[in-house]
C-alpha cells in the first residue's frame, strides 16, 4: 500500500470526524477496515503477565474494540441482553455499560456470538448493530439516543458485518439464506435513507469498506456477497458499477489500495455441479408427481452424483421442506464459483467484470481472516498457521511457511504495524512477524485462553480482547 494513498485515508477521517484524531481505529480493523495502524513502537513481546499496562474484564462477545478520543466501545451479551460498553482509554475502566434485552434469538455458528460486529464512532457517538435486537445508537455517556429494530434473518451461522460509517449514513449489511439486504440510516436521526433488497445472496458476513472516486461524486460503500461485489452510492442507495465471480460465501473484510480492491472468498463445495444442467432438466430427472419441486423422498431416491448427491446435498433457503428453482440456482452457483483472491480494479459504471479483471490467486485461502496489504505485500493466514505473502502487483508468491508454534485455527484478522504484523490464533497464540516480502516470525506470545477478536494497534499500544477480557499492551 502506497503512503500516498494512506496518508490520503488519514486526511479524510481527520477532516471528517476531528475528535478521532489522527491514526483513529473507530471501526472494525481501523482506518477503511485496513488493519493497518501508524502507531510506532509497538510491541513484540507481552502477555498476560508481561508488559500490560491495564486489563479490564469483560462479558463475553467477539466485537473487536473502536477508539474515540478518549473512549474505547466494545459489546457483549448475556443470558437474555446484549450490551454496549465504554472503557476509559487511558485506564481501562469501564465508564458506562448499556445493556438491553434480546428481541429475537437468532441461530449462530459454534464460534459466533450474539456480539460479533463490532461498533463504529464518529469521535463521540457510538453505533452498535445486534443480530437479536437491530442496530442502536449511544452518546459519549451512554444514553441510547435511537434504535431500529431489525430481523429475524433466516440464516443457520449469525450475522458478522459490523455497521460502517459513511458520511451521514450509518451502513449495515445483513445477508442470510433468504432476505438479504443493505439498510443505510442517517447517523443523528435514525431515520431510514434507503434499503436495498439483495436477491441471490446468501451467508455474506463480510464487514464493507469505502471508496472515494476522484471525480469526487459520491463516496461508495463496497459490499462483497454471493457472486459479486456492488458499489452503493452512500447517500441514495444506488448500484454504481459492479464485478461478478466471487465465490458464493464471502466472510473476509476486503482492503484496497490507491487504485484496486483485493477480494478474498473461500467457501467448500466449490466446482461439483454439472453446468449444463437447468431447474427443468432436474425436475425430468427427479421430481416424480410432477408437482415442480423435489422432496427429501425425491432427491434421494436416483440421484445423478453429478447434480445432486440427496437431500443432504439440498439447501432448503426458505424451510419450505422442498428443493425449488431458486434453491437450485444457488446451488448451481455455489459449486461452480471459485475460491480465490482476486484484484479488481476501483471504480466504472455498470457490469465492471471483464474491465476491471486483474490477478487470482486461488491457493492456501482463509476461510474467515481478511487479507492485509502492508508496506506493499499482502498477507494471508490460513488455518493451521499457514502463512502467505503475495506481490499485489501481479498475485506471485513471496513466501509460504508456518508460524509453528501457533498452529490452531484462525478468526482474527491480521494487523500490521510499525514493520511487523500481528497474528491472534483462536488459542490465543499471537504471532509477530517481521512484515518483509520474505517475512519471518519474531515472537510467539500466549494469551492462555481463546481469542477471537481481531486486536487494535493505537498510540503505540496493543490493545487484545481474550474470550474474558481487554489487555492493553504498552512497549517492554
Amino acid at each position: 500500500m502506497k503512503l500516498s494513498f494512506l496518508l490520503l485515508s488519514a486526511a479524510f477521517i481527520f477532516q471528517s470526524f476531528p475528535l478521532l484524531g489522527e491514526g483513529a481505529w473507530s471501526r472494525f480493523r481501523g482506518p477503511n477496515g485496513s488493519g493497518v495502524s501508524q502507531s510506532g513502537r509497538l510491541p513484540t513481546k507481552f502477555g498476560p503477565e508481561e508488559g500490560v499496562l491495564w486489563k479490564t474484564d469483560l462479558p463475553p462477545g467477539h466485537s473487536s474494540p473502536v477508539f474515540s478520543g478518549d473512549s474505547i466501545f466494545l459489546t457483549g451479551f448475556g443470558d437474555d441482553q446484549v450490551m454496549t460498553l465504554a472503557l476509559d482509554r487511558r485506564t481501562g475502566i469501564v465508564r458506562w455499560k448499556s445493556e438491553t434485552p434480546k428481541i429475537h434469538r437468532g441461530n449462530l455458528h459454534e464460534v459466533n456470538s450474539p456480539a460479533s460486529p463490532s461498533p463504529v464512532t464518529d469521535g463521540s457517538n457510538v453505533y452498535v448493530f445486534f443480530q437479536d435486537v437491530g442496530l442502536l445508537s449511544y452518546d459519549s455517556e451512554g444514553r441510547e439516543r435511537w434504535r431500529i429494530p431489525l430481523g429475524p434473518y433466516n440464516t443457520p451461522f449469525g450475522i458478522a458485518a459490523s455497521p460502517v460509517l459513511a458520511g451521514s449514513q450509518i451502513v449495515q449489511v445483513c445477508d442470510g439464506e433468504s432476505g438479504s439486504f443493505i439498510v443505510a440510516v442517517d447517523k443523528d436521526t435514525g431515520r431510514l435513507s434507503w434499503r436495498d433488497e439483495r436477491p441471490g445472496v446468501r451467508r455474506g458476513f463480510s464487514t464493507p469498506v469505502l471508496y472515494q472516486p476522484e471525480d469526487d461524486s459520491g463516496v461508495q460503500v463496497l459490499v462483497p456477497g454471493t457472486n459479486r461485489l456492488i458499489a452503493y452510492e452512500a447517500q441514495s442507495g444506488q448500484k454504481v458499477w459492479w464485478v461478478d465471480g466471487l465465490t458464493w460465501q464471502m466472510k473476509p473484510t476486503p482492503v484496497m489500495d490507491e487504485d484496486s480492491i483485493y477480494v478474498l472468498g473461500w467457501a467448500g463445495g466449490t466446482n461439483l455441479s454439472r453446468k449444463d444442467a437447468n431447474f427443468q432438466q432436474v425436475l425430468v430427472l427427479l421430481d416424480g408427481d410432477s408437482d415442480g419441486r423435489i422432496s427429501k423422498e425425491e432427491a434421494d431416491k436416483g440421484t445423478d452424483p453429478k447434480i445432486l448427491k440427496g437431500w443432504k446435498d439440498v439447501e432448503d433457503l426458505d424451510g419450505s421442506g422442498y428443493f425449488e428453482e431458486r434453491d437450485w440456482d444457488l446451488h448451481q452457483r455455489k459449486r461452480t464459483s471459485v475460491n480465490s483472491i482476486q484484484k479488481i480494479r476501483l471504480g466504472g459504471k455498470g457490469n465492471m467484470t471483464v474491465q476491471s479483471a486483474g490477478w487470482r490467486y486461488q491457493k492456501s485461502l482463509p476461510n474467515v481472516p481478511s487479507p492485509l496489504l502492508y508496506q506493499d505485500v499482502i498477507y494471508m493466514v490460513k488455518d493451521g498457521a499457514i502463512v502467505t505473502s503475495l506481490d499485489p502487483s501481479n498475485g506471485e508468491v513471496l513466501k509460504q511457511g508456518r508460524s509453528k508454534e501457533a498452529m490452531s485455527r484462525y478468526f482474527a484478522s491480521p494487523v500490521g504495524g510499525d514493520g511487523k504484523v500481528y497474528l491472534v490464533s483462536e488459542a490465543g497464540e499471537v504471532s509477530v512477524l517481521k512484515a518483509a516480502p520474505e517475512w519471518e516470525v519474531l515472537q510467539v506470545n500466549r494469551m492462555g485462553e481463546p481469542c477471537y477478536s481481531t486486536p487494535a494497534l493505537v498510540d503505540g499500544k496493543i490493545y487484545l480482547r481474550t474470550e474474558s477480557a481487554l489487555y492493553c499492551f504498552d512497549q517492554d
